[in-house]
């Protein structure tokens, strides 16, 4: 367990997994919460600004919300995941009314502005497409040794989730990811092959509700949508919890077992575009350039959800 807590921002598209992660970030006294940036990605940007604003304010978090990118940086289209994550992008609960604003701040400034001041021990936390990351680094390529690591929700090694072979967040701007995964900015990569092992069956769900706090009810009401999405378009009994995987590693690093990889993002493929290329064996001799979650020891990823959602008693 970290003894001192990791300062991170958290870049996300709320979205049902990221409602969870911030959940999980917003009062675990492992984690120092600075920002929460907001990207397209599981809805168009005015609704996933919306969600993480109203998940804040739910919460009672006193934490800086910022807008920021709602296209990718070179495709004309941008793809959104509403038969996941619905109209709104955070189907199922119901929030009262909003009194809180974003700040004025752009998120890709906000994001260059703080590592700049920093004394090189910032995390960045991506659970959504890439685009405000690739796009800091791209207007301020010194603020890429400044970056501690980055701890990302995104591609796969093996199965994809919007092609056979390509992750959503990665598929959404897979150029975004491309600059990512090759600014030499150090990178652990929890894929699907890792998040899909944190499928929340209903007894997970149960036992989170018997928290009986505001946190643990948001999470009930949340997974009843997101399970029957889940169930319906993957066949699952329980909802992966792609995004949380993220923070639960950085608070105890233990619950996943991550391997080595040279990762290379596949750009110019009709077929393949948005693939992680993940170099399992290593057959290429490279260099690796992230750690890439493999295993979830799942009964210490729920202990730690668990522990997270108990903070706001």
């Amino acid at each position: 367990m970290n003894t001192k807590a990791r300062k991170i921002i958290l870049d996300c598209d709320p979205g049902h997994d990221d409602a969870v992660a911030i959940e999980l970030a917003g009062k675990h006294p492992a984690i120092d919460l600075l920002g929460i940036t907001v990207v397209s990605g599981n809805q168009t940007l005015d609704k996933t600004l919306n969600n993480a604003l109203h998940l804040v304010q739910h919460l009672g978090l006193d934490v800086p919300v910022y807008a920021g990118c709602g296209i990718p940086m070179i495709r004309q289209s941008q793809v959104i995941a509403d038969d996941i994550h619905g109209k709104s992008g955070l189907d199922g609960p119901v929030f009262s009314e909003l009194e809180i604003e974003a700040e004025k701040e752009h998120a890709v400034q906000f994001i260059v502005e703080t590592l700049r001041k920093s004394d090189g021990d910032i995390t960045l936390v991506p659970t959504g497409p890439l685009t405000n990351i690739a796009m800091a680094m791209r207007l301020a390529p010194d603020i890429v040794p400044k970056i501690k690591e980055i701890v990302l929700m995104g591609g796969a090694y093996q199965l994809g989730n919007t092609t056979p072979v390509a992750e959503f967040n990665i598929y959404v701007d897979a150029e975004a990811a491309h600059v990512v995964f090759e600014s030499g900015a150090p990178i652990v990569m929890m894929g699907l092959d890792l998040t899909r092992q944190a499928l929340c069956y209903p007894s997970i769900v149960e036992r989170m509700r018997k928290i009986d706090n505001k946190a643990s009810k948001l999470f009930s009401d949340m997974m009843g949508f997101f399970n029957e999405t889940q169930k319906r378009i993957f066949g699952w009994d329980g909802a992966p919890l792609h995004d949380p995987t993220c923070i639960a590693y950085l608070i105890n690093p233990d619950c996943v077992e991550t391997k080595d990889m040279r990762v290379k993002v596949e750009i110019r493929s009709e077929n393949c575009y948005g693939q992680t290329i993940c170099d399992f064996y290593n057959v290429n001799k490279e260099e690796p350039n992230a750690k890439v979650g493999v295993k979830l020891n799942t009964e210490l990823f729920w202990d730690i959800l668990e522990e997270g959602l108990r903070q706001y008693d």
